[in-house]
């Protein structure tokens, strides 16, 4: 794209006018003034005058437009242009370019924060596993050990240092189940065996589990009402039964006593209900809520661990949720207690129209 025209025949051909014109009247001026007659030399003299001025512009035209036709050419070359465009065009495109960069700045800086916070994740959770690991294997190792030693040789304490050992096997396995579980949940390789089943029946299996469990930390776990009729939905009756007793086992760790830990049921969307399972216990503090499904994740990591807890609950209900394609809610206040809801669906939309929620 030209910005300006120049036209080289003319430029020369005004040059050489020019020229011409200076040099005859610089003649005549010089080698006749004393046969030329003085009124004839002052005309000629404003002649020459006239012709320089002329020229003297002309030229200086032509020599702009020679200085613009170069800044053309670096333009072209700076900025080439296959379609026909404008310099407003190509400052819009430059200002896009700028806006483009900033916005890939700004991602690049929320992508290195994000890393940054999933690398203190991994850090954590290795220091964790690492913990909840040891606990177990230095028991182990020490009732071993001291049964090596060969220095106690009554059988009932030789038998009561094989049960604690026991109980510390049994401890470690049950963390590598559950990890292979999250683990298998996170591969895809764990499959949901999908089949329909009255979710009442499977509360009412979970209380009969725990219902000793509920007596010893002095804490009441009911339904909110009587369900006259079934409630039937579509999931992996099991591993929806892992969830509740895991909600619930976190409810009773964790109550008041005298508690009340409530499941209530009602409709949620279109073919969807919603399971929700409250308590007036100790609450967890909003700066917990964000991370709480994370694997050993503890809001309170002392009382937890005294009370056996291995960490992994709340991550393997959220990853069987998340394998059913549903979703899990958490709301908590200290001291006034906290409610974990999660969604299943119905067999039919048409079973919930006779429910009275």
């Amino acid at each position: 794209m030209k910005l300006f025209k120049f036209n080289k025949t003319s430029f020369y051909l005004s040059f050489f006018i020019a020229s011409f014109r200076l040099i005859f009247s610089l003649v005549q001026i010089f080698f006749f003034l004393d046969i030329i007659k003085t009124e004839f030399i002052f005309c000629e003299i404003a002649i020459f005058i006239c012709t320089f001025s002329f020229c003297y512009f002309l030229l200086s035209y032509r020599y702009e437009n020679l200085i613009i036709k170069k800044i053309n050419e670096l333009y072209n070359s700076l900025f080439p242009a296959t379609t026909s465009t404008s310099i407003l065009k190509r400052t819009k495109d430059i200002e896009l370019l700028t806006r483009n960069l900033k916005k890939l700045n700004i991602d690049k800086n929320l992508e290195i924060e994000d890393l940054k916070i999933q690398d203190n994740f991994r850090k954590e959770f290795i220091g964790n596993v690492a913990h909840e690991l040891k606990t177990p294997l230095f028991t182990i190792q020490g009732y071993i050990l001291t049964l090596l030693d060969g220095g106690i040789t009554d059988k009932k304490i030789i038998k009561k240092y094989l049960k604690q050992t026991s109980k510390g096997v049994d401890r470690l396995t049950y963390i590598v189940k559950e990890l292979d579980l999250i683990t298998k949940f996170e591969s895809g390789i764990s499959k949901l065996e999908i089949k329909k089943f009255n979710i009442l029946s499977t509360i009412d299996s979970v209380f009969e589990l725990l219902e000793m469990q509920a007596k010893k930390n002095n804490i009441t776990i009911k339904l909110d009402k009587k369900y006259n009729q079934p409630i039937m939905v579509l999931a992996d009756e099991e591993r929806i039964q892992q969830v509740i007793t895991n909600l619930l086992m976190n409810s009773l760790k964790y109550g008041i006593d005298r508690g009340i830990t409530e499941i209530s049921i009602n409709p949620f969307k279109e073919n969807k209900i919603l399971i929700r399972i409250s308590d007036n216990g100790e609450g967890i503090e909003k700066v917990d809520l964000p991370r709480l499904f994370e694997r050993f994740y503890r809001v309170e990591k002392t009382r937890n661990r005294k009370s056996g807890g291995s960490g992994l609950g709340l991550s393997i209900v959220k990853h069987i949720i998340d394998a059913h394609n549903e979703k899990i809610f958490v709301e908590s206040e200290v001291n006034v207690g906290s409610e974990f809801s999660f969604s299943l669906t119905c067999v039919s939309p048409n079973d919930l129209k006779g429910l009275n929620f």
